[in-house]
């Protein structure tokens, strides 16, 4: 008979945001006649910039010639792409990252589910907590952790990183070793940023350990203050430790045309049984390659589109249309008595709810109609707080923070 991967049933009831789509689902069911607000999922809501849309338009155009056609390209994506990206994106910041050690792909939230299967089963996993739960969920897909314990509202088998209101919801280093570390900076959730003094502690962790770091940066492109960093790879010694996940989801809203890249580079070791050094770069390749079958020529032009001097103006206008949503949000709720953290270089607003998490959820969505994300979705130091997003537009953010001023 067929059998299953048990580790599927280890799995706590749905994915987080399917959870929400359900609730969603069933109250605008029963209540046709009320404008829903979403500031729940992090999807944008403006159009692709121009620059983009015009490349995308001719590169569409080269395809419908045979002299211009193009075929499958490159797993590891076109060399116009990676080469802007790895100019503009680090090199110009200080940081070392070459061509050939930039990954195209369909999406940020693809590669770091994937990324463990290169790794063994057997190694031990840093988690913070509250995290994105796709790293939790693939590695628990994959076997590396126990059952759910329900007393203590966490997997069995990870080791995680508290985040709270003391360290600001930058976790500590781990009081023991472990080998594979998952950091998110500007955070998701909590919207937290994360200085150049505190990553150097992770790298330096890492390199002590022979631990590996898979930092997502895929909301990098709100951080404004200057003196904090983008890029791990900013962090000296971080090319020996670490990957680093980018997106143009956010950046330039490729939500919907999926476009990202992952920078492994050529330092980068993990280790056999027997303590044999074997490069990452080289076990990502070919996974890559065996795996997937690059994004479309279309899109990777649409891509290097936001390298251009129009692309970047236009970007950075998209950029500054979120925060100036996300700081009116921070400012509403402050004003109403809420903490909050996040809102400044982060499109999310963490706010203590000041009670329970789903039923802070439930309040908003069935007294107001707006949509925010449950904390406790994110793990158990999520609890009693609330995730809003800034992807929306300005007159929709204004509606929904009356609403809630209203109801609270």
């Amino acid at each position: 008979m067929i059998k299953i991967n048990e580790n599927y049933q280890k799995l706590q009831a749905s994915y987080l945001f399917s959870n929400i789509a359900k609730r969603v689902n069933a109250f605008q069911q029963s209540n046709t006649d009320k404008k829903l607000i979403k500031l729940g999922i992090g999807d944008v809501t403006r159009a692709l910039p121009e620059a983009c849309v015009k490349a995308f338009h001719a590169a569409v155009d080269e395809m419908a010639s045979d002299s211009t056609f193009r075929g499958y390209g490159p797993e590891q994506g076109y060399d116009f792409l990676r080469e802007a990206i790895a100019k503009h994106d680090f090199q110009a910041r200080g940081a070392h990252v070459e061509a050939d050690e930039v990954f195209v792909s369909d999406g940020a939230k693809c590669d770091s589910g994937n990324f463990q299967e290169i790794f063994s089963t057997d190694i031990t996993v840093a988690i913070p907590d509250p995290v994105y739960p796709v790293y939790v969920d693939t590695n628990v897909m994959a076997g590396r952790t126990g059952k759910w314990n329900a007393e203590r509202g966490r997997y069995d088998g990870f080791v995680y990183l508290d985040g709270n209101r003391e360290n600001g919801f930058i976790p500590n280093l781990p009081d023991q070793p472990v080998d594979l570390i998952y950091l998110c900076f500007p955070n998701n959730p909590a919207g937290s940023t994360a200085t150049k003094e505190q990553l150097k502690a992770w790298v330096d962790y890492a390199k002590a350990n022979k631990a590996l770091i898979l930092f997502d940066a895929a909301y990098e492109a709100f951080v404004q203050d200057e003196n904090l960093p983008r890029s791990i790879y900013e962090i000296e010694g971080a090319r020996e430790v670490a990957v680093e996940f980018r997106s143009f989801s956010k950046t330039a809203g490729f939500t919907g045309t999926r476009c990202a890249y992952t920078v492994v580079p050529k330092e980068c070791m993990a280790y056999t049984e027997a303590g044999e050094a074997v490069s990452v770069h080289t076990l990502w390749n070919r996974r890559h390659t065996t795996k997937f079958n690059s994004v479309s020529y279309p899109v990777q032009r649409a891509a290097e589109a936001v390298y251009s001097d129009e692309g970047q103006a236009q970007i950075k206008e998209l950029i500054a249309y979120y925060l100036n949503n996300a700081k009116y949000i921070r400012e509403k709720m402050e004003a109403l008595g809420y903490e909050c953290i996040g809102g400044e270089n982060s499109p999310y607003i963490w706010i203590d709810s000041k009670r329970d998490s789903w039923e802070f959820f439930d309040h908003l969505l069935n007294s107001a109609a707006v949509v925010c994300t449950p904390g406790a979705g994110f793990g158990k130091c999520g609890e009693g707080y609330i995730r809003i997003s800034a992807f929306n537009s300005f007159e929709n953010v204004q509606e929904a923070m009356e609403r809630i001023s209203n109801v609270l």
